[in-house]
């Protein structure tokens, strides 16, 4: 088969066409969110959110079944009330944010299981942490475009700030910047970009393609901007291969679209020129002259 055959699936099918279009859009909005959580060394918070939102998702779902914008508040007053609880346990406690974070999200998805369960069948539960990335509906679509646009301007706007508290946090506090207050921006952001990709991808692998793109654009290049549209490229086309192969195979496609990340990314560990294992044990050139 083709390169021309398999893209040829999103042209004979519509449900296909709408799967491409929310990933794609959600590529655009997640991947950022995923270089920013990975270069303030936060990469498994956006893992231990997915998890957290369950619950409030769950809660949604008993209270409304399917209805996409009561899953989504649930989902976002579960996941600011863990990040909330996390970081007042840290500064209580002796117990660091990673491990109050851990308990929280185990607690978290545990318990949004149970509330799946006490109602529904285990397909629902499996619908809810794995999604249904070929059911994508216009209401679902119109979500996961307002999310991004939401992503898009909060970046615009935070963007400077954002670098100096990665790159100098100490300077951003000494000039005044309101480290706080972009902290939990940024939060928020990440957890309603969890939340649109749970529309696709489930509460479980919407992470994935937030995460692997970002991680493996930082074995390309060392420039912020340009990690950035790397990683949105790679997680555009790991979705574009992951559908396509899905069809062809009749794989599950939210898997699918999150094993294509990761070739990639192992790719990238390969092959990458900044810190990939070829060029990291490529000998020297010799300098002339």
């Amino acid at each position: 088969m083709t390169a021309t055959d398999l893209l040829s699936v999103f042209s004979d099918f519509a449900f296909m066409r709408r799967a491409l279009a929310g990933c794609l859009v959600l590529s655009v909005a997640a991947a950022p969110v995923g270089v920013f959580l990975m270069l303030r060394r936060l990469s498994l918070t956006g893992d231990a959110m997915a998890h957290a939102i369950l619950p409030g998702v769950a809660a949604g779902y008993l209270l409304a079944g399917l209805n996409l914008w009561a899953m989504t508040a649930g989902g976002l007053a579960a996941g600011l009330a863990i990040a909330l609880m996390a970081s007042a346990v840290t500064r209580l406690t002796p117990l660091k944010e990673d491990a109050s974070l851990a308990t929280l999200y185990l607690i978290s998805l545990a318990l949004g299981v149970i509330l799946i369960s006490a109602r529904g069948s285990a397909v629902d539960v499996m619908h809810l942490l794995f999604g249904s990335v070929l059911a994508i509906d216009d209401t679902a679509l119109v979500f996961i475009g307002i999310v991004a646009s939401i992503t898009i301007v909060a970046f615009a706007i935070l963007w400077r700030p954002l670098v100096l508290e990665c790159v100098d946090p100490g300077f951003l506090k000494a000039v005044g910047g309101r480290g706080a207050v972009i902290h939990v921006a940024f939060m928020l952001v990440m957890v309603l970009n969890l939340i649109a990709g749970f529309q696709a991808l489930g509460t479980l692998l919407s992470v994935g393609l937030m995460m692997l793109p970002a991680a493996s654009a930082r074995f390309w290049t060392r420039s912020l901007g340009a990690m950035t549209a790397l990683a949105m490229v790679f997680a555009a086309t790991a979705s574009v291969i992951g559908l396509a192969a899905s069809f062809v195979a009749n794989l599950p496609s939210g898997p699918a679209i999150i094993v294509a990340a990761g070739i990639l990314y192992a790719l990238s560990i390969v092959f990458g020129p900044t810190g990939g294992l070829i060029a990291r044990f490529r000998p020297a050139r010799h300098r002339t002259g």
